[in-house]
């Protein structure tokens, strides 16, 4: 069974991110950030979600994201590679932030390295 735990360490990572790469699309208060534990998934390192629109109309909430690490993988990762991956999980979120997706046309290794090499000049 799989097992989701708040990622507060994420969650300034996150922040952290969005503010130096001037993301501000982004909308901190409506990101959270989960560890899940005992995922089968072979190939995935993090996932980004989004309450579904159907779901922000019916409860009258903005669109929430959630940005899930696998900590089997994730937590294995060198920070740098941990950096990249959630990088790559807010490349999906879109500048509209009003719950859709970037898909990976845009969110590809070379946009994700550029982005990070940004970094180092912030």
């Amino acid at each position: 069974m799989i097992r989701y735990n708040h990622a507060p360490d994420v969650k300034a990572d996150i922040e952290m991110l969005v503010d130096r790469l001037a993301m501000g699309h982004v909308d901190k208060r409506r990101v959270a950030c989960i560890r899940s534990v005992g995922s089968g998934s072979r190939r995935i390192i993090a996932r980004c979600h989004v309450v579904p629109r159907i779901i922000q109309k019916a409860l009258g909430i903005d669109a929430y994201y959630v940005i899930e690490v696998i900590a089997e993988k994730f937590d294995r990762l060198s920070k740098d590679e941990q950096t990249k991956t959630l990088i790559h999980e807010l490349m999906h979120i879109p500048k509209s932030f009003g719950g859709g997706f970037r898909h990976h046309d845009y969110v590809s290794h070379e946009n994700v390295e550029k982005i990070f090499n940004r970094l180092g000049q912030v």
